[in-house]
């Protein structure tokens, strides 16, 4: 038996066959060619990419005819990656100036691409590179006469594991006798990761050798949950998680069965839960856990796509595609959190010795007004097409607030002045993430009609602490009294000018703190669909009074340390399931 550690991408557990996916490895010829054979080089280059851009078109179709938006989303970032003039301008300029074959310049361009988005310390943009690969092998598979192993033919129920699962490979296999899938590479915002989440398909990625360690057939537990793999059980661990599949099967069943029910308290009080989504693509998935809405759509991942930069047509037609998908549900999107290390193709970039306090989210929108200004006006004219909100990231004060409103109804008059079509009552709202606008929470509450609060970044910036350094992670505690006492500023403050409050970070899906959530007095909890129904089955299990009681109990504690005790014995004395977590 041997027991791995991943990262949960999708969760849920299953226990079945392994069945090894490798696909086949294409080796990329080298050689020169003659200036006379350059022109044959690029004509064969411009032949692969039609061919491959007419498999990925009929691949959309086929996808399309099933309604998978997240699937035929996906397909439309690859055509765009396939279509990038500067991907297609250094191609042809190796096989000119170096004399290089296309199938040479083809792999060494796209390494360079790939290098360098692996430097970038965003896992989002880390994780872009399986995007790059999957077309490039497309590619090379055309160049060569290659055709690609599939997985739609499965014969009967398995658990893919491969070294890496190329969304390609995810789109097409066979959804039906799929089970799981744990691979050595990959990431929680991978495509392949979302479209587990969207598939429902248990999967742990980044194991990084768990390939070198099985064979075909093997019996195997993949805990989406956990982000735990275990090869060949032993009867003892089998029994356990075969109890441990019936108990998540049954909690599951239970949880989606409250999906038409409102998360209202036993003592009358209704709370929204909405969902937190990265891509357009993940909105079936929102509507199937019984959401009441979007509360973060997190724009910049739609800009940081590799390709080209966003354009105001780019973005009008996502939103717009998110608005109508959600059936009028309200969809609240944050304006571009880049800057930093998050940066977006095209823009300058400059070393900061500090980027998570430096020229980032709303700093770098208005540097940038250019790219802010064709985001707003895509956002406006999108905003026909359903219930918009619009949120503005890390407002620090009330004169940075005021400047972005301006700019605001700048835009706003020169879409009137066009003649476009817009909602004109478009709620604006603000993310609290800093102490600054915490602390000034009555204040900013005076100009904008909603709060959303970003417990990531408070947390970081209450605390002083980076969650991603190992050495000081452990410092990283929501429930720090310091972080808690912010909280009820933050809550008060709004609610003293009569706006609601909302909350987008971890914190808002965490079980253990739904209730102290509740008690503080959070209108609003956005988190990952999948989360939505346990949230939903606590918010409906206790009363307020409870919950206020909870906040009045911790906030006579000292340490984080015996908050935390006590709200884990409280939650796991009312929810048995949360002791076998």
């Amino acid at each position: 038996m041997k027991k791995f550690q991943g990262i949960s991408a999708s969760q849920g557990i299953v226990i079945g066959k392994v069945f090894f996916y490798l696909d086949e490895y294409l080796r990329v010829p080298e050689y020169e060619v003659s200036p006379e054979e350059v022109e044959n080089e690029i004509e064969r280059f411009d032949v692969a990419v039609l061919k491959t851009r007419d498999e990925l078109v009929q691949l959309k179709k086929s996808l399309t005819k099933d309604g998978g938006i997240t699937e035929t989303g996906i397909v439309d970032a690859h055509i765009m990656m396939l279509e990038d003039p500067e991907l297609a301008r250094q191609i042809k300029k190796r096989v000119k100036e170096e004399l290089n074959n296309v199938e040479w310049a083809l792999h060494e361009t796209v390494k360079s691409y790939i290098e360098i988005l692996k430097m970038s310390s965003d896992e989002y943009l880390k994780e872009r590179t399986y995007d790059i690969r999957d077309v490039a092998k497309r590619l090379l598979g055309n160049l060569l006469y290659k055709s690609r192993i599939s997985l739609n033919s499965l014969s009967e129920e398995v658990i893919i594991v491969a070294h890496e699962l190329l969304p390609s490979d995810a789109l097409t296999m066979d959804k039906r006798m799929v089970k799981g899938i744990a691979t050595d590479a990959g990431g929680k915002t991978s495509h392949t990761a979302i479209l587990a989440r969207a598939f429902e398909i248990p999967a742990v990625l980044g194991l990084s050798h768990i390939t070198a360690e099985v064979r075909n057939g093997d019996q195997i537990i993949v805990d989406g949950t956990s982000g735990i793999v275990i090869i060949k059980p032993d009867q003892e661990v089998l029994e356990s998680y075969e109890r441990k599949l019936k108990q998540w099967q049954k909690k599951e069943v239970e949880f989606l069965n409250l999906n038409m029910l409102a998360a209202e308290t036993r003592d009358g009080k209704k709370i929204l839960l909405k969902a937190n989504i990265e891509v357009p693509e993940e909105t079936e998935s929102v509507l199937s856990h019984g959401a009441d809405g979007i509360g973060l759509y997190r724009s910049e991942f739609f800009f940081i796509q590799p390709g080209k930069l966003a354009t105001e047509e780019d973005q009008y037609q996502a939103y717009s595609r998110v608005l109508a998908s959600m059936e009028n549900k309200s969809v609240t999107i944050r304006t571009i959190d880049l800057g930093g290390d998050k940066m977006m193709p095209g823009t300058a970039y400059f070393q900061e010795s500090n980027p998570i306090l430096g020229w980032r989210s709303i700093r770098f929108c208005m540097t940038r007004k250019d790219i802010f200004r064709t985001q707003i006006r895509a956002l406006l004219r999108a905003s026909v097409h359903g219930n918009l909100r619009i949120m503005f990231p890390m407002i620090s004060g009330v004169e940075e607030l005021d400047q972005v409103l301006d700019f605001y109804n700048e835009v706003r008059t020169e879409c009137d002045d066009e003649g476009l079509k817009f909602d004109h009552n478009i709620p604006l709202g603000i993310m609290i993430e800093v102490p600054s606008a915490a602390l000034t929470a009555d204040i900013l509450a005076r100009k904008v009609k909603f709060f959303s609060i970003g417990t990531n970044d408070l947390i970081q910036y209450t605390i002083a602490v980076d969650r991603g350094n190992e050495r000081v992670a452990y410092l990283y505690e929501p429930l720090h009294p310091g972080v808690l006492r912010l909280l009820r500023t933050i809550i008060e403050g709004a609610h003293s000018e009569s706006i609601p409050v909302a909350m987008c970070g971890e914190m808002a899906g965490d079980p253990y703190m739904a209730v102290i959530l509740l008690g503080l007095g959070l209108d609003v909890f956005s988190m990952s669909s999948f989360s939505i129904p346990e949230i939903k089955n606590i918010i409906r299990s206790v009363s307020m009074a409870q919950a206020e009681e909870l906040v009045g109990t911790i906030f006579e504690m000292k340490s984080y340390k015996e908050i935390d005790r006590f709200v884990k014995g409280w939650m796991n004395e009312r929810f048995e399931y949360l002791k076998q977590q």
